[in-house]
């Protein structure tokens, strides 16, 4: 019986494949539907790049199903079998803790509830809260979410953009994923193209009552893709310093006046302290200028010193005008704590790093790790640093550059370039240590280095890098500006674990841009910038920059091949196939496959990498036939495949077997010998663990369409 689809859901079913192809079998589920797309229209068809391109695709499929049977039936069951991922929204953990002292604001929460509840009328509900540095735009945002909890049953959730560490800060598809995160979709689930980040926002967000805070936003692209389409979705985005042109309700957060400044000095010192402190008040008041931050710090002051009265320096004027509060609040607070404390701050602040522990502000400082922990909880009570979970800390972005800007004048530029390089020192040492444990076999990680501490196995390995990812990305651009350019190479380089094994893309994109270019420009035609290009390449692949990827493999090929390295050239022209292959260029992929195969065939018995080719030819040969698969050629991809699934078999590696089992199962199914295949997918469902959660489920999907298609 011929099964009637309908146009829409064909074309919803394939812009969703194209859009959410994350994760090996994403691909897998992507290279199946490519080449069933293949052989529905007759002819290669590249991977359409927007959505109008995968409706056309879905038109051309649906008009040739009519008149066969069986390919109508293999779409219909294919649409059927694969899960949908639930549409349901996580509450999550909801918004940071408001301030327990907040004052006042009255106006401003009143204007941004009013933006909140007024009829939609076909306007999107945003509102952009802006202030200069340490007003308390945060604050607000933070207390609003705490007031309004049941005006939002969906589910409040928070993006913090000032803990990124590149230069420009996190780019739209990154806040997009950071938004994702927070409402609880798996890695697996997120889509790797900005475009499939939205669409999946807007069905997470559609017919939901949430809030979505998005705060420290410097451009209106990070945020363009989050202003919601929903009536009940509330989107607040966060500005420290002038608003940016956004289509929203903009409110002001100007400074508290006194009354509120001294009602909130009373809330955080007591009202004791405060009036024993009354001849200094009106200095005090009009030293912080309303400046929520620099009140608080003046309280605390008050509430610590045995004295009562507030150690706040007089005013500066200069060309702008009265001195900053927050920049006299930092130095007050640096003359709260030890000299030696103080130091330590100033010499930390100049990395700019997203988060501190004891081990980095210690390198920094040139002090015990003991030390520094003490020195890092000082620095916090004077409100310098703020706490982290983990024991770690961060500065606020106004305090940090007030500090990093006193380092020169207060300790000399020799001082603070060798904080930079102990800094850095660590850094590096720390991620060649943890990407060698993540990936101990593999040529493109150093060697562990003598000196330090070594990481137990491979999951301390990754989880070590994951900890300390944004520093070390920030490491680059650090390294990069103070002229250490190999170290900034070698960082760049082991962040490889974190792109292979955990889908960090998007967190280190920024620095393998930057090392690739320093590459080139100090190390040219060298084993270390083809490995750059490549890694490059790989992670530009994971986020569907297919044109962008494919020319930076195409430089690691090149440069590998200038400096004589055969096994990363080979690998490079291998990875141009994948890209191809992915992009369903089948007869393109199967030409790089058989190009890189060349290059392995160069390289001599007794040559680098010689011991690992048979299994880097069976990789090849396995590539291979995926690619013969979508051009059609069943015969010879079954051969080869067969042979991947053989090899991998004697050396015992049940991972890479099941993967070619499965990719044989889908050339044995296309060639209508269903009975094969089914006997493949069992084996290998046998080899996969439990915890191969998506591979099992695409097996059981490929499973079902095999027994219908056997009927």
């Amino acid at each position: 019986m011929l099964e009637v689809i309908a146009l829409s859901a064909l074309t919803a079913f394939l812009t969703a494949v194209g859009n959410g192809a994350a994760g090996e079998m994403g691909k897998q589920l992507l290279l199946s539907t490519g080449a069933l797309a293949r052989r529905a229209t007759g002819r290669e068809t590249p991977l359409p790049t927007t959505d109008e391109g995968w409706a056309s695709l879905a038109g051309q499929v649906h008009a040739r199903l009519g008149d066969d049977r069986r390919q109508a039936d293999e779409w219909a069951v294919l649409l059927r079998s694969v899960p949908q991922p639930a549409a349901g929204l996580a509450p999550g953990g909801g918004l940071p803790p408001a301030t327990r002292h907040f004052t006042d604001r009255k106006e401003v929460l009143k204007r941004l509830k009013r933006e909140a509840t007024r009829p939609a009328a076909g306007r999107p509900r945003v509102a952009l809260l802006h202030g200069p540095a340490g007003i308390g735009t945060s604050a607000v945002a933070l207390h609003l979410g705490a007031v309004c909890r049941d005006r939002f049953p969906d589910g409040q959730f928070h993006v913090d953009l000032r803990e990124d560490s590149g230069e420009q800060g996190p780019a739209p598809s990154a806040v997009l994923l950071r938004v994702l995160r927070r409402m609880g979709v798996e890695a697996e689930r997120i889509p790797p193209t900005e475009a499939g980040r939205e669409e999946l926002y807007r069905r997470l967000t559609a017919g939901r009552r949430a809030l979505v805070v998005v705060d420290h936003v410097s451009s209106v692209a990070q945020v363009r893709g989050l202003v919601p389409a929903a009536p009940g979705v509330f989107l607040l985005v966060v500005v420290s310093g002038p608003p940016l042109a956004l289509e929203a309700e903009t409110v002001p957060v100007t400074g508290l006046r006194d009354r509120d400044a001294l009602e909130l000095m009373r809330k955080v010192a007591g009202r004791e302290k405060v009036a024993r402190a009354k001849a200094q008040l009106p200095g005090v008041l009009a030293h912080c200028a309303g400046n929520a931050f620099a009140v608080r710090a003046a309280a605390l002051r008050l509430l610590t010193e045995e004295t009562g009265s507030a150690d706040v320096a007089p005013r500066e004027a200069g060309p702008g005008g009265p001195g900053d509060p927050v920049r006299a609040a930092t130095e007050a607070g640096c003359r709260r704590i030890r000299p030696e404390a103080a130091r330590l701050c100033r010499l930390t602040a100049l990395g700019g790093w997203p988060s501190l522990s004891a081990p980095l502000a210690a390198a920094a400082a040139g002090v015990a790790e003991e030390e520094a922990a003490r020195m890092l909880a000082e620095a916090a009570d004077a409100q310098l640093v703020e706490p982290l979970p983990d024991e770690r800390y961060r500065f606020r972005p106004e305090v940090r550059r007030h500090l990093a800007g006193a380092a020169a004048l207060e300790h000399g530029i020799p001082a603070c370039s060798a904080a930079v390089a102990r800094t850095l020192d660590l850094l590096l040492n720390r991620a060649l240590h943890a990407a060698h444990a993540a990936l101990p076999q593999s040529w493109r990680t150093e060697p562990a280095p003598e000196r330090g501490e070594p990481y137990r196995d491979e999951a301390e390995g990754v989880a070590a890098l994951a900890a300390e990812a944004g520093n070390l990305v920030r490491g680059v651009f650090v390294a990069r500006e103070y002229q250490h350019t190999t170290t900034a190479l070698r960082l760049a380089r082991a962040l490889w674990p974190l792109q292979l094994k955990a889908g960090y893309w998007d967190d280190v994109l920024p620095a393998l841009r930057l090392a690739a270019r320093c590459a080139d420009e100090h190390q040219p035609a060298s084993r270390t910038a083809g490995g750059l290009h490549f890694q490059l390449a790989h992670c530009l692949g994971e986020l569907g920059r297919w044109d962008e990827a494919d020319r930076a493999a195409g430089a690691a090929a090149t440069a590998e091949r200038q400096a004589g390295h055969l096994r990363g050239a080979a690998s490079s022209v291998e990875l141009q196939g994948l890209l191809s292959l992915n992009r369903w260029l089948y007869g393109a992929a199967y030409e790089r496959f058989l190009a890189a195969d060349a290059v392995y065939a160069e390289i001599p018995p007794d040559g680098e990498g010689a011991r690992d080719l048979p299994r880097a030819r069976a990789l090849s040969r396995r590539h291979q036939g995926r690619a013969l698969r979508g051009m059609g050629r069943l015969d010879e991809s079954r051969a080869l495949l067969e042979g991947a699934v053989d090899f991998f078999a004697g050396q015992g590696e049940a991972y890479n077997q099941a993967r070619a089992l499965t990719d044989l199962a889908e050339t044995l199914h296309d060639a209508g010998d269903n009975a094969a295949a089914l006997t493949r997918i069992a084996v290998a469902e046998r080899l996969l663990p439990p915890a191969a959660v998506p591979h099992l489920g695409y097996l059981a999907a490929l499973r079902l369409r095999c027994e219908v298609a056997a009927r």
